[in-house]
């Protein structure tokens, strides 16, 4: 079973894009300013949310259960439920899919407009979403990396949906260690043209029948490729043959090995597909070949990697929106037990019991911390693109790559946390399908999985985002937290800034403590990796909620208590000082930890391990 009842609100959305990030700054660039007004996401927010409600969430039993079948054969090895074809057709001719990334088109959308659209389309329905976003990302590396003649060929029928996009990266000898790669590239007579020989598996959209060519982005390696990642190259392989004028021509030699069967994300067709078994499979080269035996294929994969990091937090940040408001629902209706203060009084609703009250803003805490920093992520790289001022836009591209990975991992990581905490408030319902927060823990734990492990991403975090460029946009994103602490003060939340200061001073210390770590004893940088990372991401998010919090009392005191909008800004108040109050502290547990620098887990004899 599966959730079927779009439960989505749209009020803290609106909240962030247009109340709290400085919208007229960004739409203001030249990319926009002829084109839009503040007002305009309505539209698209409005129209996004009548198809998640409409069609995408009562699309999604049939997403989960039966899911897309395999049926093998060379040209069609996947058929999907029927309802997946008119799911997949309004988003793309609402204009709702795989045209956000064309970041060339005039009169283009911020990305930041289209992150509350991800989030709200992989809330109803996590698995449908996957077959245009990996199409959109598959856009982003052609039209970033290679010719004319292959843009012009390719891209506007993967625009459309016509078409779909893949990232062929993954092997069975070559996950996280991707310069591992097997799969090979063999140069043939025509320039930029290779024949391809190899296997990939886990591959998101791998194939399926809601388009009519699936176009596979492929890491290959020539014969004398250098070793490891240096040697990779970036190719183009259609499933089928894609002719001069923009044709379809005959099957390339791609065949579907087997389909994944899944914890989760049902309704995404997973497979391994062999490149080449007829030895008749052909792909063009991504952008120059490679020159003495090195490529730059990782390079360019890692345009889209980032995108699709970005977009995974955001899809998990989908499921607990939607965990979120299924319990609270649920909360609000059922009635058990008497309250605590009137044991001899009637049975109440749920809501009304202390520990259900902890567990339900514990969630909406998490939603609206993890929001906030994506958010602002989307609205950095829109700036790092379109901001008029060389410098700014450099700043703003250092700050994308800085919180790209916690968006990635701290997001995904409390996205499990959080549906469970959905499930525990239905209590033994909870545990049935037959309600959404099963579903939905079942779908989010690909996230922390995919696009690079959370392992990987505290590595990315904590061994290159936070030293690169000598280690200098790394001292202005600390600088941020430092100034709004500094400078924002207010009295009313007296005791949140202190919490703040505190933390801050221990996170500094968590810094200080990495980078002694980092010349005296590296291995203790691993251990601590992804603690350090969500203490990161706990600062970040401490900032922004109770920034937001500043901004919500403003609000209050120029709307007045008895506005229809009231509540939702006491809402915000409350939100962030539980937040800061309650999750925040985790920092102190982090450094506490680090002060000791337990090395248990690596002195322990790998025979202990029993």
């Amino acid at each position: 079973m599966a959730h079927e009842n779009y439960l989505y609100q749209m009020r803290d959305i609106k909240f962030a894009v247009k109340e709290w990030l400085d919208m007229n700054k960004l739409l203001s660039c030249d990319a926009y300013k002829d084109y839009y007004g503040i007002d305009d996401i309505d539209a698209f927010l409005d129209v996004n949310f009548k198809v998640c409600r409409d069609v995408l969430c009562p699309a999604n039993k049939e997403a989960d259960d039966p899911g897309c079948k395999f049926v093998g054969g060379d040209t069609q090895a996947v058929i999907t439920p029927e309802v997946f074809k008119n799911a997949y057709n309004t988003v793309c001719e609402a204009g709702l899919g795989p045209q956000f990334s064309d970041r060339s088109a005039e009169g283009r959308m911020p990305l930041v407009w289209e992150a509350p659209i991800l989030e709200m389309q992989s809330g109803a329905s996590p698995g449908i979403v996957m077959f245009w976003c990996l199409t959109a990302g598959a856009c982003t590396v052609i039209q970033h990396n290679a010719s004319e003649v292959l843009k012009e060929r390719f891209l506007p029928k993967m625009y459309s949906g016509e078409w779909g996009g893949t990232m062929g990266l993954t092997e069975p000898g070559a996950g996280s260690e991707v310069g591992a790669v097997a799969t090979k590239c063999f140069p043939t007579d025509t320039p930029g043209l290779y024949k391809i020989k190899g296997q990939k598996c886990f591959i998101t959209s791998g194939d399926h029948d809601l388009a009519s060519n699936i176009i596979h982005l492929v890491l290959a390696k020539t014969p004398d490729a250098k070793p490891g990642t240096s040697g990779i190259n970036c190719l183009i392989v259609p499933k089928f043959w894609v002719n001069e004028d923009g044709t379809q021509g005959a099957w390339n030699d791609v065949t579907s090995t087997g389909i994944e069967h899944k914890m989760g994300i049902h309704g995404s067709s997973t497979l391994s597909l062999s490149f080449g078994e007829n030895d008749n499979c052909y792909g063009w080269m991504i952008g120059d070949g490679p020159v003495d035996g090195r490529g730059k294929g990782m390079a360019q994969m890692f345009q889209m990697m980032n995108e699709e990091r970005l977009n995974t937090g955001t899809f998990a940040q989908g499921c607990i929106g939607s965990a979120y408001y299924a319990a609270l629902d649920y909360c609000k209706m059922r009635v058990q037990s008497p309250k605590f203060t009137d044991p001899k009084g009637p049975s109440v609703r749920i809501i009304e019991h202390e520990d259900v009250r902890r567990m339900l803003l514990f969630q909406k805490s998490i939603m609206e911390a993890c929001r906030a920093l994506l958010y602002t992520t989307y609205f950095y790289q829109d700036l790092s693109h379109d901001a008029a001022d060389p410098a700014e836009r450099e700043y703003y591209d250092d700050m994308t790559m800085i919180q790209i990975p916690l968006c990635k991992a701290y997001v995904s990581d409390m996205a499990w946390i959080s549906t469970e905490q959905a499930i525990q408030c239905l209590g033994g319902y909870g545990f049935i399908e037959e309600y959404a927060p099963a579903e939905l823990a079942r779908d989010c734990k690909i996230y922390s999985l995919w696009e690079g492990t959370n392992f990987i991403q505290a590595q990315d975090f904590n061994n290159r985002k936070t030293t690169m460029k000598k280690g200098e946009p790394m001292k202005k994103w600390v600088a941020q937290i430092a100034d709004f602490l500094a400078t924002k003060k207010d009295p009313a939340f007296a005791d949140e800034f202190a919490m703040m200061d505190d933390a801050f001073s221990a996170y500094n210390e968590i810094l200080s403590t990495k980078e002694a770590w980092r010349a005296s004893n590296p291995q203790l940088v691993q251990l601590f990796a992804t603690r350090m990372l969500h203490a990161a991401s706990m600062m970040i998010c401490g900032k922004l909620m109770l920034d937001q919090a500043l901004l919500a009392t403003k609000k209050l005191a120029e709307l007045g208590e008895d506005h229809f909008d009231a509540m939702f800004y006491k809402g915000k108040i409350a939100t962030a000082r539980f937040y800061v109050m309650n999750v925040v502290p985790g920092v102190f547990g982090t450094l506490k930890a680090m002060k000791v620098a337990d090395t248990s887990a690596i002195d322990m004899p790998e025979e202990a391990f029993m």
